[in-house]
């Protein structure tokens, strides 16, 4: 078989690529070993979480809000087989909606597993052979599972396994204090899990900004969560209930353990290194801006590359590379990324955090933070645990960074993409109108915070008049 571009890969990034190739004129073949498109993120990662979160939202609602808005519904009880129903009925109409667009794109599925067998050639397994003129390695990422005795057992499960549980453990150990692992944890402790957090760093979501995850270590506690900070794992034993987990000199009983301590590229058995392209043993494939390889007509894009280990970011990089494969200019712009997190209280940020900025920029920073507790829809909502947090430097007022902590925070960031992709100023943000009343009042009032103008909240020293 005979194509212009053909895409190692069906998640996200690579699905993406394929339509894009396509749209462009170019004969494209996706070759994906799975039942089902979608890779990761829609089939075992993203999207059967945020449906778990959505369940675990709604519980929160029932328990705690549904009440005070004069909504009397009895006592909120999970059905956790139905939630399981609507979290497999969501994956399964995305991952559909993904093979209908490649029949409308003119995509070419190609079900079986891929290698290189040279430069121009794909060899699928139980299948003819793929060339091509250009190649987009799109493979994803997979659990990595640290070095420690007895987590071999089958009671100690990745994000994949937990997501195919058909019962709620009444006691998790998560081992891993990031983003899935911190997901999960508010998930679960919302299920009626009794959890437990191990992280061998002093921080829970260390790559985000140090007042975020105060302030949902702050929230974790009141909850009931057990967090173990600066804690590392020694060894895991099996015991006739369940497993007793040992860290730090303390251990805690059982029945499931979440190993949530980071993915890794999958690189591994793809022939790409006796075609020439550079790998790295820790980000994977070496990509540019282009996302091109070291092997000019050979690009790679998403978590087998580097970068970053988001879908949508792998989106974009998918369109990037397939606009290069086909013969057109186009380079990722890794300035705008956002960063969502699916916890409760939900976070998100772009652009630099506070920290960053300040090791970049010095004393030319200035911060306003706004909370969500005078923020009348917020109110309304009875959600008013959060803020926002404005970053910007003082010389010229451009916007440096903004971080979210609250209600629906991870669909507020978007305006805070489309101003650090605009290479928008502080007083851009705070001039503008926003709707009222709306959470998103709360960027605004960040903005105006940091410029010594706060309306809806004192001041705490009082600025010189701006014209």
């Amino acid at each position: 078989m005979e194509c212009d571009v053909a895409v190692l890969g069906g998640g996200p990034g690579g699905y993406t690529a394929a339509i894009r190739a396509a749209q462009l004129g170019g004969k494209a073949v996706c070759i994906e070993k799975e039942d089902r498109l979608g890779g990761t993120c829609l089939r075992v990662g993203c999207i059967p979480t945020k449906a778990w979160v959505q369940t675990a939202f709604a519980l929160k609602e029932a328990e705690e809000t549904f009440a005070k808005l004069g909504v009397n519904v009895g006592a909120a009880e999970l059905d956790f087989a139905k939630a399981n129903e609507w979290k497999d009925a969501i994956v399964g109409q995305l991952t559909a909606g993904v093979a209908g667009l490649f029949k409308a794109n003119g995509v070419e599925w190609v079900k079986g597993a891929g290698r290189f067998k040279d430069a121009n050639t794909i060899a699928v397994e139980g299948g003819e052979d793929v060339t091509f003129r250009s190649a987009i390695v799109a493979t994803g990422s997979y659990s990595l599972r640290p070095p420690i005795e007895g987590i071999d057992s089958a009671r100690c499960v990745d994000s994949t396994g937990l997501l195919s549980q058909t019962e709620v453990p009444k006691r998790i150990v998560i081992l891993g204090g990031g983003i899935i692992g911190c997901e999960f944890a508010s998930i679960l402790q919302r299920f009626g899990s009794e959890v437990t957090i191990v992280e061998m760093l002093p921080t829970l979501i260390p790559q985000e900004d140090e007042d975020a995850a105060k302030e949902l270590l702050k929230q974790f506690k009141k909850r009931g969560i057990a967090v173990h900070l600066e804690s590392q794992c020694d060894r895991i034993e099996e015991t006739a209930g369940g497993l007793t987990v040992h860290f730090g000199g303390e251990s805690v009983d059982c029945d499931l353990m979440l190993v949530a301590t980071g993915r890794g590229p999958v690189t591994q058995d793809l022939g790409l290194e006796a075609i020439g392209v550079e790998l790295d043993p820790k980000k994977g494939i070496a990509a540019d801006e282009h996302r091109r390889t070291t092997v000019p007509h050979i690009y790679a894009i998403g978590d087998c590359a580097g970068y970053w280990q988001l879908a949508h970011t792998a989106f974009r990089e998918g369109e990037v590379a397939a606009e290069n494969a086909v013969g057109h200019e186009a380079v990722v712009d890794n300035r705008g990324v956002p960063r969502p997190i699916y916890t409760d209280p939900e976070i998100a940020g772009v652009g630099l955090t506070e920290r960053e900025a300040r090791e970049q920029y010095g004393d030319d920073v200035l911060v306003g933070s706004f909370p969500f507790s005078v923020n009348g829809r917020a109110m309304m909502q009875n959600e008013t645990v959060g803020w926002v947090k404005s970053i910007h430097e003082s010389h010229y007022g451009e916007l440096l960074g903004i971080v979210m902590v609250g209600p629906h925070v991870t669909d507020l960031i978007e305006a805070g993409v489309v101003a650090l992709d605009a290479e928008a100023t502080v007083e851009t943000v705070a001039d503008g109108m926003a709707a009222h009343p709306t959470l998103s009042e709360a960027v605004k009032e960040a903005g105006l915070v940091a410029l010594g103008r706060a309306i809806h909240l004192p001041n705490r020293k009082r600025a010189a008049a701006k014209a």
